[in-house]
């Protein structure tokens, strides 16, 4: 009996660590999504509150069609009116004889504004189509913000209930958001700065991401070449999930939101291909990983105090295209990044003194947009790094990459023994060589 419960307490503790570890990233230790609300104003039945959406993430973003924020008022609360965001639905809101709120659901889901609506709609950091940029990347569109008037609530400190159950969609599954937490008051100064105010009441949410949350499978593959070895290494077959992704070719031409295309196919091009889902149903071109992304990591020159490298990301999605798309990749010899040719360079430093994460994305307006699969829908650049004489080698895979994140998800790796190896270095096979030896020696004692 003892033993047993042993074991269960075992059991127990693992699934705990294991739920907790899943919603930490160790390239971006801090990185989170905070809520944060402030109490403007009293009003008759209820208060004004500013909400703040900032992304603290360094390098993963809220992409197209945006956020969705959701909780559940902890009374019978009510939102008379939203500036620069709204609810998805008004509920039930027969009681009321006068003034119609502009939602009475207890679990009210709200979206952001589109971009162009009316300047009496907006609100300082609104109106971006939920769209939120990755903190290392852009910090001033890496916030979001709407206010929203709240009746039928507390109208002091003392008697307000904080909402509870938070949920963000950004834009699909992967945020768990914690409970609301009562701060110390956000502090505001005048535009001369020679005067603060302070909000009535201050709360925060923290939401944090969890790539399992979000897909059951990886959403993107590394693959390997070098100028030393003729072999690629592609990404490893049904890298992501092959399962959900079925051809559609030879049902009648009618497109299958799981399905695959192959890309020299008619349906490649028929108009409406790159037309995206309500429900944001891939398209997939057919491939043997069936991933969405590849990154292709190849060393390409060796110089005498440089080496040079090319990355080379390819979309074989025909929905989407990724708007200040970013990517991360974890290497020692980060540390001593000479020159970024066609991206934009970010070394991350999690850990201090540790500079071995960087984070390449677009330059803007020139290849901040990964297209759409097709003939567009890849982009590329190289990297020279200084070569450290005291760990510096081509031996044993040491030029590819540890980790790669793409848009903040990390990408299936090729496994280590099928990494390219140095012409000079023992075969993965050494049976061949070990053969051609014994015959050569058979020949010698033969001749002799």
């Amino acid at each position: 009996m003892e033993l047993r419960n042993s074991m269960l307490l075992a059991l127990i503790l693992v699934v705990t660590c294991s739920a907790v570890a899943v919603a930490y990233d160790p390239l971006d230790p801090r990185g989170n999504i905070t809520l944060k609300w402030d109490i403007q104003s009293w009003t008759p039945d209820g208060y004004v509150a500013m909400v703040t959406m900032n992304n603290y993430q360094q390098y993963r973003q809220i992409m197209a069609p945006g956020w969705t924020l959701g909780w559940s008022w902890a009374k019978k609360e009510v939102i008379w009116s939203i500036v620069g965001a709204q609810a998805t639905e008004q509920g039930d809101c027969s009681k009321f004889k006068g003034g119609i709120p502009h939602s009475c659901k207890h679990t009210p889901s709200i979206v952001d504004l589109l971009p162009g609506v009316p300047y009496n709609q907006q609100i300082a950091n609104c109106c971006r189509g939920g769209v939120v940029s990755a903190y290392g990347q852009d910090p001033a569109g890496s916030v979001s913000a709407f206010q929203v008037s709240v009746g039928l609530a507390g109208t002091t400190n003392k008697t307000v209930k904080l909402p509870k159950n938070f949920t963000l969609m950004g834009p699909g599954l992967g945020y768990t958001c914690g409970p609301a937490t009562i701060v110390p008051s956000t502090v505001y100064w005048s535009t001369d700065h020679r005067r603060k105010t302070q909000a009535l009441m201050t709360w925060t949410v923290t939401c944090t991401y969890t790539q399992q949350l979000a897909s059951r499978y990886p959403t993107c593959c590394v693959s390997f070449s070098s100028f030393y070895n003729s072999t690629i290494v592609p990404c490893a077959r049904c890298a992501c999930g092959c399962g959900a992704h079925k051809s559609t070719e030879g049902r009648g031409g009618k497109s299958h939101s799981d399905g695959c295309i192959m890309g020299d196919s008619k349906r490649a091009l028929t108009p409406g291909v790159n037309t995206p889902k309500k429900d944001g149903a891939q398209l997939l071109q057919c491939t043997n990983h069936m991933c969405p992304i590849r990154v292709h990591w190849h060393v390409k020159l060796n110089y005498k105090d440089y080496w040079r490298a090319k990355i080379a990301v390819t979309n074989f999605n025909y929905r989407m295209n990724y708007t200040q798309w970013t990517l991360v990749a974890q290497h020692p010899n980060l540390n001593n990044v000479t020159e970024v040719f066609s991206f934009q360079y970010k070394p991350l430093l999690p850990y201090g003194n540790i500079n071995d994460t960087g984070m390449f994305y677009g330059m803007k307006l020139y290849n901040d947009l990964l297209m759409e699969a097709g003939p567009f829908g890849n982009v590329q650049s190289e990297v020279l790094m200084r070569k450290d004489d005291s760990t510096f080698t081509f031996g044993q895979g040491w030029a590819f990459p540890r980790k790669i994140y793409f848009n903040g998800d990390e990408c299936k790796m090729p496994p280590p023994d099928a990494y390219p190896y140095l012409p000079n270095s023992a075969p993965r096979f050494p049976v061949a060589s070990t053969v051609a030896a014994m015959a050569c020696l058979l020949v010698l004692l033969l001749l002799a």
